[in-house]
């Protein structure tokens, strides 16, 4: 049945989306890139309305779809950091608090702590401030016109809101690294 690979597809091409709309910044193709970041976001939406509502969930679409989302905003902080459009302290933030999600998952996985992998509130608000910050920003460039009266606000509170995710992330990675703790001393 074909129907079960499309959510897979979609995800597939979303991730094909990050170095290309990473590509058409650089290239000055500022609507184009803001027209292809609209369009994974919308894959994104249609592949989880798929996945959870046909149920044609997969092991490796529950892999493959939040490496794409995080594919996607790596390449467009950091393209816009490079242009100047994003400031580099909020680039810097955006990366280490996945380097440091990612990091502490492998770790847990590796000790074989009882962690649990799925988002957390804070975590979906981090990506829709992301979302939300990228989306203005690449608009403001694609359709010219100015954000001025909304920058550095939009990047103190992205970057307020993406510690508060890390630190969530953490407590839980702590939680559950000292109940691994705890059993071999048991």
């Amino acid at each position: 049945m074909l129907l079960r690979h499309v959510p897979n597809l979609l995800t597939t091409l979303r991730l094909a989306a990050a170095p290309a709309t990473a590509g058409l910044l650089a290239g000055g193709h500022f609507d184009a890139a803001f027209g292809l970041f609209a369009l994974a976001g919308l894959s994104d939406a249609a592949d989880g309305f798929l996945a959870k509502r046909f149920g044609l969930s997969t092991r490796l679409g529950r892999l493959l779809d939040p490496v794409a989302d995080k594919a996607l905003m790596l390449a467009v902080f950091v393209t816009l950091a490079f242009f100047d459009d994003v400031p580099m302290w909020l680039a810097t933030i955006v990366i280490l608090r996945d380097l440091l999600i990612l990091s502490g998952l492998a770790i847990a996985v590796a000790s074989r702590a009882p962690i649990s992998i799925k988002p957390v509130m804070a975590g979906k608000l981090c990506t829709a401030t992301q979302v939300t910050y990228a989306a203005i920003h690449l608009a403001s460039l694609a359709f010219g016109f100015s954000i001025a009266w909304l920058s550095p606000t939009d990047a103190y509170v992205t970057a307020g809101i993406a510690v508060a995710s890390a630190l969530a992330y953490s407590g839980i990675w702590f939680t559950a690294m000292q109940r691994i703790g705890r059993k071999d001393f048991a």
